[in-house]
């Protein structure tokens, strides 16, 4: 079992089976051939990623899974994370 493997295998066993992001170069080895099981949401600005996410956990009552690109996305992410952190919004963030 690759590491990549074993990430999803976590991510379903905590229910975590959407993913919101807007990837960079760095995320494609991980979201290349992503198993059916996992939904993918492309947003066009990491600021709307987490905003998305956090709207869809607030709604769900459950935590979402966010993927950010390294550095500038989460530097683009950093208000919508404080946002969230104030609203105690449930996410879980993975960055690069």
């Amino acid at each position: 079992m690759t590491v990549r493997e074993a990430a999803f295998d976590v991510f379903r066993r905590r229910g975590l089976t959407t993913l919101f992001a807007n990837p960079g170069s760095t995320e494609v080895p991980f979201l290349t051939d992503l198993p059916a099981d996992l939904e993918f949401v492309l947003g066009l600005h990491e600021g709307a990623v987490v905003s998305l996410a956090g709207g869809y956990a607030l709604a769900r009552r459950r935590p979402s899974l966010v993927l950010l690109h390294t550095t500038a996305g989460l530097g683009n992410a950093v208000n919508a994370i404080t946002t969230a952190r104030v609203n105690r919004t449930p996410l879980v963030i993975l960055v690069g």
